[in-house]
């Protein structure tokens, strides 16, 4: 089972970026999860560009790997109580395309805040945006990694914390599970 993360902060050592490197690591026996092609090297919608020019080959090569998956993991801060603008743009551009990448694919939403809330509000904001494309976002269970500074470490670039780490495991065989059922062989 093939899996594409994508993270929604731009910062290499984001505290996304960390909880996304370890996904391959606490992925049950056979699921691969792959980092998605990087989102900021999309250019800002513009309907203009897409008429006169076309997709972007960045758009084209996020778009590609989303179909190629089984699944999509979106792992992401929140700016603003919102979605942070790149991963925003960068789903503003593959909604447009003829045939949606996205449309009928398992998503599942992993968020992480330096406060008590864990981004939740950008997981609110994300799930209105992927029903509009017509993603399949898993429920159950929620991730939401709430003072993210206590439960990673920074330096080393890893997630520290076993509560954390346990239940990220838990979302991603019940996510595995989701994907066997939503898309049947």
């Amino acid at each position: 089972m093939d899996i594409v993360s994508i993270c929604g902060s731009l910062r290499n050592a984001s505290n996304s970026r960390i909880i996304e490197s370890v996904l391959q690591s606490l992925a049950p026996a056979g699921m691969r999860v792959i980092s998605a092609p990087p989102i900021g090297e999309i250019p800002f919608y513009k309907h203009d560009v897409q008429v006169e020019q076309g997709f972007p080959s960045s758009v084209d090569n996020l778009a590609k790997a989303i179909r190629a998956a089984d699944g999509v993991i979106i792992v992401s801060p929140e700016y603003n109580w919102s979605v942070p603008g790149a991963l925003k743009n960068a789903l503003d551009w593959v909604s447009r395309m003829q045939e949606q990448p996205l449309k009928n694919k398992p998503v599942a939403l992993q968020s992480s805040s330096p406060g008590p809330l864990g981004a939740s509000r950008m997981q609110y904001h994300l799930r209105q945006v992927l029903a509009s494309m017509d993603a399949l976002a898993l429920t159950k269970p929620e991730i939401f990694v709430t003072f993210v500074g206590t439960k990673i470490d920074i330096v080393r670039r890893e997630l520290t914390d076993d509560a954390t780490r346990d239940i990220i495991k838990q979302q991603l065989v019940a996510f595995g599970d989701f994907i066997s059922y939503a898309r049947p062989s």
